[in-house]
């Protein structure tokens, strides 16, 4: 099938669409010539002459044909002339339709009218029989309106009783739930009442054996915490239970850990230093350099542990700068030079004590010293 047939076939729903079989059939014979009758219409179309056909069969219809006669659609049987007849047929066949419908329609609003003109002239009769439910004395007029009344009060009594249900349905609920609540804080009370019962057991048991008799400040009164203004009592108090039993938070320990490294690796390589001579021989070099290379290398790892802690750390004045290599061997060459200088002076400060010993050392008396003296 070809692209004109396929752009005919939108073309032809567009119209559809935009002019449906509803309008007046002077708006489709505006631009189209009416060739053939009315019946040949239906003839061509293979419909009943009736006139009985809906327009989605005349479409159906007109589909099935087209799809044979037109000229690009790749049949055997094509024909131009078939297929302009076919359309020609096709529009005098909807637009009879249309005007069908449209009359149809007008015949309906005229009948209603009609039907509405007459409901308005003729007077409702029997006025005096009207029921209203047996309610209400005098005139039809009087027991209108006392009707009326009558059914707002029953529409009032109406809706007074559905919340009355309501809330009664509520408050079963509410009852329901209540004591379903009662018996689970009751199961909770007894819960609690035989675990009580079993830390007193256990309490009991472990006083028995003493071992509560090592613990520190046994005998003495609780010491009240310190009142701190600014911070929640209870939370107060539990960090001081906390700190009191060791617990220490993760900033503290990390802290500890890196002052304790430090002063480890400080202490280390001191004492390199101080097994090494002063001036340093070419292998005391070597070694000196070893020993600076492997303190360096710690003192990287070290550094890693800073970063991580001023990630941690909740005060800004409390994070910590990084280990300089050169500033801590220089540190370090400093405290060996104080400590050679201390021992030097350790060593001259025990020749003097010893010297001075020498010279003021005291004669012993002898017994021939002790009769001279007195016999004098």
């Amino acid at each position: 099938m070809s692209c004109s047939w396929l752009l005919w076939h939108l073309a032809l729903e567009v119209h559809e669409a935009l002019l449906p079989f509803r309008c007046p059939p002077a708006r489709w014979l505006a631009s189209y010539r009416m060739n053939p009758s009315l019946q040949d219409s239906y003839r061509l179309l293979q419909l009943s002459r009736e006139g009985g056909s809906s327009p989605a069969e005349v479409k159906e219809a007109y589909l099935r044909l087209a799809k044979q006669y037109h000229p690009d659609s790749g049949a055997l049987c094509t024909d131009p002339h078939k297929f302009s007849q076919l359309e020609a047929a096709y529009r005098a066949v909807l637009a009879h339709l249309a005007q069908q419908n449209e009359k149809a329609r007008q015949s309906g609003e005229e009948e209603e009218e009609e039907e509405d003109g007459k409901s308005r002239l003729q007077a409702p009769q029997h006025r005096q029989y009207l029921s209203f439910e047996g309610v209400g004395l005098g005139t039809p007029s009087q027991r209108e309106r006392q009707y009326r009344q009558f059914r707002v009060d029953r529409a009032t009594e109406q809706v007074l009783d559905y919340r009355r249900r309501e809330f009664e349905r509520q408050a079963g609920e509410e009852g329901a739930l209540m004591a379903q609540e009662v018996r689970r804080s009751s199961r909770q009370v007894k819960i609690t009442q035989a675990v009580e019962r079993l830390v007193e057991d256990l309490i009991q048991e472990s006083m028995a054996k003493g071992d509560f008799s090592n613990l520190r400040g046994a005998g003495k009164p609780l010491g009240k915490f310190s009142h701190n203004p600014y911070a929640d009592p209870m939370t107060h108090n539990l960090n001081r239970i906390l700190i009191d039993n060791g617990y220490q938070p993760e900033w503290i320990v990390a802290q500890k850990e890196i002052r304790e490294t430090v002063d480890k690796l400080r202490a280390r390589l001191l004492t390199s230093r101080g097994r090494l001579g002063d001036p340093l021989s070419p292998a005391e070099q070597r070694l000196w350099q070893q020993e600076c290379k492997a303190f360096g290398e710690e003192l990287a790892k070290l550094n890693k542990k800073v970063d991580n802690f001023n990630l941690i750390v909740l005060l800004l004045s409390r994070q910590m700068v990084h280990f300089s290599l050169e500033r801590e061997l220089k540190r370090t060459l400093c405290a060996d030079q104080e400590l050679r200088a201390e021992r030097e002076r350790e060593k001259e400060r025990k020749k003097a004590k010893a010297d001075k010993s020498q010279h003021t050392k005291p004669t012993k008396p002898g017994l021939f010293s002790w009769v001279h003296s007195l016999l004098k």
